[in-house]
């Protein structure tokens, strides 16, 4: 796959963009106008009495109510009960057009029927999960590295999360080193030594509550697109190698936090470059990218072939369990049990990891995807809503920008993850802009639209023109109703 086969029509111009972001974080915040969020607050009150109950209930044995970080909602979690194609049912009967899509697994649509009756045949012969081998979990790692070639090998596991955690412990058995380099602004899920620089850059371990300073003492991050600069990938790399080296370097290769801070179109080769030159390992974090933005992953459309990817999301097909790490059969071997390779082994592990459950259905969604051109019409139908976003967005005298790599979309209007940490009024500004994006994210929502947190979102297969259309629409409503905060 080259980059004229990707389904990316264009790669965005990333310093372009991060001039953008700073005007929209310099400028005042915008919020709702008070008619629109009065209308907005009614929608809640009136139309979603039973996703109302439903939290006030969750909420005296649950903490804030909601088990998933993306399920909250302004002013309250929605309660939801039926999920197809593009659309999701809350218990009240209202309709959604869904750009959550799982937190971006569902590059088919919710529910796709082939999908699901393979995995029913696989449940009613031998049930979710044996605690031993099935052919399916051979089956979806060969079909893995058929679309990307570098996976050589493929352990499967819980989650994302569990996916980064095994890579970094593989890198430094494999490498004999300890420093972990990644980028300020990216998230690798929640393990104790990757909760560093998440989000927003230069943050350190501003999140890292409940987490040692001693697992967080090899964890070091640069800033977004830094190569050359003094405290940059090329510094960092030079003075670890006097200190013992670098295990690896840890990319979102479209960039930080899914892209809210893009990368330039060389960043990961010269990345690459580096990491040989001074013995680091190259993991791609392809969490979100894998599959979606192409059968062969962000690697394919920049032909950086990565020592380890990660996996989550796309790799179930939506399905539980989605989580994996995969790469040089070198490296790879190190997951092996009892095997004499003359180096210690990596440990792994996870009673449902690879279930047949999960490991069906990730193999069937991706012949799926393949069949379909599921990533392809996926990321037409966010080229089609970004043409008439733009066109929105090019009335309004507002900072708001709008980009998108294929399928995965930002929609820059409140800016809480552009903030810069340096900036004295930062901590005054995440509060403020906080609440601005919550009130935004609240106003889509009673228009029919799931955002993630108002301004992320992953377009479907199931994303017909009639879907993107109508879906413009309501977006236009409510951003024509934005004015900034006096």
């Amino acid at each position: 796959m080259t980059e004229q086969d990707s389904v990316l029509s264009h790669w965005p111009d990333a310093k372009r963009l991060a001039e953008q972001a700073k005007c929209l974080a310099d400028a005042p915040a915008y919020a709702v106008n008070a008619e629109k969020m009065r209308e907005t607050l009614d929608y809640f009150e009136t139309k979603c009495i039973r996703s109302k109950r439903s939290l006030e209930e969750a909420a005296k044995y649950i903490p804030g109510g909601i088990q998933h970080n993306l399920a909250f909602n302004h002013p309250f979690p929605l309660s939801i009960a039926k999920a197809d194609g593009p659309y999701l049912w809350d218990t009240d009967g209202n309709r959604y057009t869904d750009f959550l899509q799982g937190g971006g697994p569902s590059v088919l649509g919710h529910n796709y029927a082939p999908v699901r009756e393979k995995v029913m045949e696989v449940l009613q012969e031998c049930g979710p999960a044996t605690g031993l081998f099935h052919e399916y979990e051979w089956k979806l790692a060969e079909l893995i590295h058929r679309y990307m070639p570098s996976v050589e090998m493929f352990r499967m596991l819980g989650s994302g999360t569990e996916a980064c955690m095994a890579a970094v412990r593989a890198a430094r058995n494999f490498t004999g080193k300890k420093k972990i380099i990644k980028v300020g602004a990216a998230y690798h899920g929640w393990s104790d030594s990757l909760v560093f620089g998440t989000r927003i850059p230069g943050t350190g371990s501003f999140e890292a509550a409940g987490i040692p300073d001693e697992a967080l003492a090899h964890t070091q991050e640069i800033y977004p697109n830094d190569i050359d600069g003094e405290n940059g990938l090329h510094a960092l790399l030079d003075r670890n190698q006097r200190a013992g080296g670098t295990a690896a370097v840890l990319l979102e290769p479209i960039g930080p936090e899914s892209g809210t801070r893009p990368v330039d179109r060389d960043f990961n080769a010269r990345a690459r470059a580096l990491c040989d030159e001074f013995g680091a390992l190259l993991v791609f974090d392809e969490v979100v990218t894998g599959f979606r933005l192409g059968l062969g992953g962000a690697q394919a459309y920049f032909d950086v072939r990565p020592d380890l990817t990660v996996f989550g999301k796309c790799v179930a097909g939506g399905y539980p369990a989605a989580g994996g790490v995969g790469g040089r059969a070198d490296v790879m071997s190190t997951f092996s049990a009892g095997i004499g390779s003359g180096q210690s082994r990596t440990l792994v592990g996870g009673t449902l990891s690879a279930n047949p459950m999960s490991a069906a259905a990730g193999y069937y969604a991706l012949l799926e995807m393949e069949r379909t051109g599921a990533p392809e019409k996926a990321a037409r139908a966010a080229d089609r809503l970004g043409t008439k976003i733009l066109a929105v967005l090019d009335e309004l005298d507002a900072p708001f920008f709008f980009y998108n790599h294929g399928s995965i979309i930002h929609l820059e209007t409140h800016g809480v993850l552009l903030l810069d940490m340096t900036d004295p009024d930062f901590f005054q500004k995440v509060s403020q802009r906080k609440k601005t994006a919550q009130e935004i994210g609240a106003a889509y929502t009673a228009e029919g639209l799931i955002t993630v947190a108002g301004s992320r979102l992953y377009t479907s297969m199931a994303d017909t023109d009639e879907v993107i259309d109508s879906a413009a629409e309501r977006f236009a409503r409510v951003l024509r109703c934005l004015e900034p905060v006096q």
